[in-house]
């Protein structure tokens, strides 16, 4: 069964408005077996001008995953490539925000996807 985990800083940090939008999200979706998904939450973009998109990493898998240069897709418009400081396990779920180089805000969320 998939779990809902957040990694030991987003533990510290989240706030309680933003833990119930992810654990409502997270109860809502339908994760498909041995799949890795990307589910995105919400964008912004920060005082730098990078595009921010906070989603939830799904591993319905049964290996754990790592991002190791992995290149990721914003929108079908901006990638970039990620090494993530992490692994997520087996049946689980994690939320995590991608962070792209300078990009103006789309103006409405997008889907995010791991580009092989």
């Amino acid at each position: 069964m998939q779990k809902l985990v957040f990694e030991s800083k987003w533990e510290q940090t989240i706030s309680e408005q933003d833990r119930q939008k992810i654990e409502s999200t997270f109860n809502k979706i339908n994760i498909p077996n041995h799949q890795v998904r990307l589910t995105p939450l919400w964008q912004a973009v920060n005082h730098k001008g990078e595009l921010l998109v906070t989603t939830l990493i799904h591993n319905s898998t049964n290996q754990s995953l790592s991002f190791n240069n992995t290149k990721v897709q914003y929108d079908n418009r901006v990638e970039a490539l990620f090494t993530l400081p992490i692994s997520i396990d087996p049946q689980t779920s994690m939320p995590w925000t991608f962070i792209f180089p300078e990009h103006p805000m789309p103006e409405k969320l997008g889907q995010l996807k791991i580009v092989e």
